[in-house]
C-alpha cells in the first residue's frame, strides 16, 4: 500500500503555493497512491477561496484523501467544504480527527492545533486516540500530526513543536506494539527522528522550505522544489520516502 504525505501547502492569494501543490499532485500521478493525507496549513490568512481550489484539485485524483487542520487553517470552514464525513462524529468538540481502515493496516490523524496559537498540543485528545488503538481490530496504525514531536533543531521550529507529549508517551507504553510511526508537517523541512522509540518524521512542503538553520550568526539559503512524502506498506513493514518534485 502506498500512503502519499503532502503538507504545508499555505496558499494564499499573493503567492503560486497552488501552483506548487499542482506541480507535487502531477508527480503523484505517476506513481499512483492509494490514499492521500493531507497534514495541515492549507491556506494563509483565512483565504477561504484557497480551500475550494485544494478541494476541487483533489476531486481529480483517482485516489481518497484525508486530512488534517494545521495552525493556520480555519476549522469551521474545512468542516464546511468537506462535511462532517470527513471527520469522526465522536471527535470532541472542534477538533477533526480522522480514521481510516485500509485492511491490513489503519490510518489515524490527531487534530493537533490549539485555537490561535501556533504551537500545539496532544493534551486531552488521547482518549480519543486509545480508543481507535482498542479498535483497530489488530492492524497497525500510522499516525499523522500537523505538529513536531520531536525536536528539529531549528530554534524558532522548536518552540511551536507539540505540548503534551508526555501523555502521548504514556499511551505508547501501553500499546507497544500498536503506532508503526508518527508523521507531521508545520517544519517546512524533511527531517527524520523518533518518539519513545517509533519512527518519527517531518514531511518536507509544499511551500518553500525553511533553511536549515540551527541558530548560528549565517542562515545558509535552501532552493527546493515542492516535497512530500510516500509511506509504503508491504508485509508488516513500513519504509517512508522524503521526495523533491
Amino acid at each position: 500500500m502506498l500512503i502519499a504525505q503532502i503538507t504545508d501547502i499555505h496558499a494564499a492569494p499573493d503567492n503560486d503555493h497552488l501552483q506548487r501543490f499542482g506541480q507535487a499532485l502531477s508527480w503523484l500521478e505517476q506513481v499512483g497512491p492509494d490514499i492521500m493525507v493531507l497534514s495541515g496549513d492549507l491556506t494563509d490568512g483565512g483565504w477561504n477561496e484557497g480551500y475550494e481550489q485544494i478541494a476541487a484539485q483533489l476531486e481529480k485524483q483517482a485516489y481518497p484523501s484525508l486530512l488534517l487542520p494545521g495552525n493556520s487553517d480555519d476549522r469551521s470552514y474545512m468542516r464546511q467544504m468537506w462535511g462532517n464525513e470527513r471527520w469522526l462524529p465522536d471527535s470532541p468538540g472542534e477538533l477533526l480527527h480522522f480514521s481510516y481502515n485500509a485492511g491490513l493496516i489503519s490510518l489515524a490523524g490527531v487534530d493537533s492545533t490549539v485555537s490561535g496559537q501556533s504551537y500545539g498540543s496532544l493534551s486531552g485528545r488521547m482518549r480519543w486516540l486509545e480508543k481507535q488503538l482498542g479498535e483497530a481490530d489488530g492492524a497497525p496504525v500510522l499516525l499523522f500530526l500537523h505538529h513536531h514531536i520531536f525536536p528539529s533543531g531549528i530554534p524558532t521550529l522548536d518552540e511551536t513543536m507539540c505540548r503534551g507529549l508526555s501523555e502521548f508517551e504514556d499511551l505508547i507504553k501501553r500499546y507497544p506494539d500498536r503506532i508503526l510511526a508518527v508523521s507531521s508537517g508545520h517544519v517546512h523541512r524533511p527531517v527524520a527522528g523518533n518518539f519513545a522509540r517509533i519512527p518519527a518524521n517531518i514531511c518536507g512542503s509544499v511551500c518553500p522550505a525553511n533553511p536549515l538553520w540551527f541558530g548560528s550568526a549565517s542562515v545558509p539559503p535552501v532552493r527546493e522544489n515542492p516535497m512530500l512524502m510516500i509511506h509504503r506498506y508491504d508485509q508488516g513493514k513500513i519504509s517512508s520516502h522524503h521526495v523533491c518534485t
